[in-house]
């Protein structure tokens, strides 16, 4: 096995340990109103307040938390509102399944589309493999993209 991919699959098992640690955090949304004003309002603080603390002016703060609730605040202005809080910004993707799953699942339809096409020059020659022997041969060619986890792998291939 190349040094590669065996670094590729200690990452992969490094951050299987993080994902599952915030597993948890992905069961539930933000608050309705969003997290700065949430913890603020829950602090006592009052948006003035926070501004100050953040040394900028109070419509500021509106429009930070406004801002949030939108999707539009930058990470470093929700780390620093965090901090102004004592509190700490947490970031991160977590996939939905795990990135093996995520792979496994794009090694497929690479395998299919690759399948598809030899297939077909197969049965123009008249050299059908047998629906076992297609099963096969996916699973092998799966497999194999796991393994190698090639550069083409994620390509968007265009459809003809």
């Amino acid at each position: 096995m190349s040094t590669a991919i065996k670094r590729r699959r200690l990452i992969l098992q490094q951050l299987a340990g993080r994902f599952e640690k915030l597993r948890s955090a992905t069961e539930t949304g933000p608050p309705v109103k969003g997290w700065i004003k949430a913890i603020r309002e829950a602090l006592g603080m009052t948006g003035s307040q926070l501004a100050e603390r953040l040394n900028v002016a109070q419509p500021r703060i509106c429009r930070l938390e406004q801002d949030e609730v939108v999707g539009s605040v930058t990470l470093k202005t929700m780390r620093q509102a965090a901090e102004a809080m004592d509190c700490v910004f947490v970031y991160a993707i977590v996939p939905r399944t795990s990135l093996e799953n995520v792979i496994r699942t794009q090694a497929e339809a690479v395998a299919k589309e690759r399948l598809s096409r030899s297939s077909h020059t197969m049965m123009l020659e008249g050299q059908q493999l047998s629906n076992s022997e297609q099963k096969r041969m996916l699973k092998d060619l799966v497999d194999d993209l796991v393994r190698e986890c090639p550069r083409d792998l994620w390509q968007v291939r265009k459809q003809s």
